[in-house]
């Protein structure tokens, strides 16, 4: 199956609880695109209604109480999001949870308890001398009580914050006790990024590893999630990633869909990650983004022959899950990283139409951003039927021109239609002699996405000439 993942949702969406009744309400319309899993923003109750997610609050609460002033997220209450789970499995769809297990935000009380100043730039390095801190590391969830969980979570269930109320001080400050430090096996990035924000979780801590297993095996049962997409986990202790991902196959079944979101542009850090972890978790492919981006920056300079070099796709296709953009690339952002306008139908053409990954199709770029709707959802549309209908069987690569490039899908017997050739340019328009095998001798081909009128007749070899328009895309399939 040609499976698509749509990410539903962007950073900008309003605050008015609606997203879970939209995507019910749009569940049969997504599988009729060929949308096969939809991922969901955090869903549960993060410091502030209007918060996307992101700085949790009570994983638990999953706008079913009245906890930092509000029963419903962002997104809506629990009914509806129960609501818009059952109508995405009616039609057929997944749906993958994006959890968010790195740190907390939002504390309900202070606790003061002992740290040292980490170096912003390099947190192996310290400054001053180890003291007395004050900050909202104590979470009792009043609102929630003990339902759920009666996990309650103080400052040693955490490695470090990022103020101090003592001093009113901002900065990163590293918890210090019994066995407490940053955990060591996390990305290099500042000397060692275990820290990211808020109330890091002190993930080498076997009674925090406990809840959140069990936190973990208790969601995907009570939503019926097929999968997660794993926030952050260049920040996480990798061995922690590991057993979790383990623990809920164990109790989920093998087929437990996990991405990981590893933000790092270099295929070695990638690459390091997924072989100490078993090659278990599926990884965003961020190299083959930058790629994306560069070219899409550089125009007719950049050689699209490297479009696909040191990726996730080349490391290991199985584990590639490809992505244009997304909410931390898009304009605003913390990654900001945005392909140009022009590029992006190049770019979902080559994911939604090759033969390796698992392609990510972005709200932003289907909807709208901001409110601003995307001027790319009639190409998109196409890209997905011609996924839908032609994109099977072996592939061809031709990847031997700096600005003009493409494929051949050759088809295969279970899809009697399927077959198409698709490329790609960046420069002036041009074209490329491509084959499709004797088989397809005398076939009259034709342009799908209507840049090009004209028709092709394969030779007696199955072989044409193929025209694509300049900074363009063409796909061609069998009249």
């Amino acid at each position: 199956m040609n499976g698509v993942l749509m990410q539903y949702f962007e950073w900008n969406l309003p605050n008015d609880g609606q997203l879970w009744t939209q995507l019910k309400e749009d569940a049969a319309h997504l599988s009729e695109r060929g949308i096969t899993a939809v991922w969901i923003p955090p869903a549960y109750k993060a410091d502030e209604q209007e918060d996307e997610g992101y700085a949790t609050y009570d994983l638990y609460d999953f706008g079913e109480f009245d906890q930092k002033g509000t029963v419903r997220t962002k997104y809506g209450t629990r009914t509806q999001l129960e609501e818009a789970i059952g109508a995405l499995h009616d039609a057929g769809v997944n749906v993958y949870l994006d959890a968010v297990l790195n740190h907390k935000a939002g504390g309900d009380y202070p606790e003061v308890f002992k740290a040292i100043a980490s170096d912003e730039e390099d947190r192996t390095r310290t400054h001053g001398h180890i003291r007395k801190i004050k900050a909202y590391t104590g979470y009792d969830f009043k609102g929630r009580g003990d339902k759920y969980s009666d996990y309650k979570w103080h400052w040693y269930d955490f490695s470090g914050t990022d103020y101090d109320a003592l001093r009113d001080a901002h900065g990163v400050f590293r918890i210090v006790g019994e066995g407490k430090g940053w955990s060591q096996w996390v990305d290099t990035e500042k000397g060692n990024y275990d820290y990211l924000l808020a109330n890091d979780i002190d993930l080498d801590r076997p009674e925090v590893i406990a809840e959140l297993n069990r936190w973990g095996k208790w969601a995907a049962e009570e939503f019926a999630f097929d999968g997660f997409r794993m926030d952050a986990i260049k920040h996480m202790d990798r061995n922690f990633t590991s057993q979790f991902v383990d623990e809920m196959r164990k109790e989920r079944g093998e087929d437990f869909f996990v991405v990981g979101e590893y933000w790092n542009g270099d295929i070695e850090s990638l690459k390091e990650f997924s072989e100490a972890t078993g090659n278990k978790i599926a990884l965003f492919d961020v190299p083959l983004h930058y790629n994306f981006f560069t070219a899409s920056q550089q125009g007719k300079d950049f050689d699209l022959t490297t479009l696909l070099d040191n990726t996730v796709i080349q490391y290991d296709s199985r584990l590639a899950v490809t992505f244009v953009d997304n909410h931390d690339s898009q304009r605003g952002s913390s990654l900001e990283s945005t392909i140009d306008d022009w590029f992006k139908p190049l770019a979902y053409g080559l994911i939604l139409l090759m033969k390796e990954g698992y392609p990510t199709l972005f709200y932003g770029d289907y909807y709208s951003m901001g409110g601003v709707e995307s001027p790319h959802r009639a190409i998109i549309d196409c890209l997905l039927a011609a996924r839908q209908k032609y994109a099977y069987g072996e592939q061809t690569l031709y990847f031997d021109h700096p600005s003009t490039v493409g494929l051949v899908r050759h088809g295969d017997d279970e899809h009697p239609d399927s077959g198409l050739v698709f490329l790609m340019s960046n420069d002036e328009g041009g074209s490329k002699h491509m084959s499709l095998g004797e088989l397809r001798a005398g076939e009259v081909w034709h342009e799908i996405t209507g840049s090009i009128p004209e028709e092709i007749t394969l030779d007696e070899e199955g072989s044409a000439d193929f025209p694509v328009a300049g900074r363009n895309i063409a796909v061609w399939v069998k009249k």
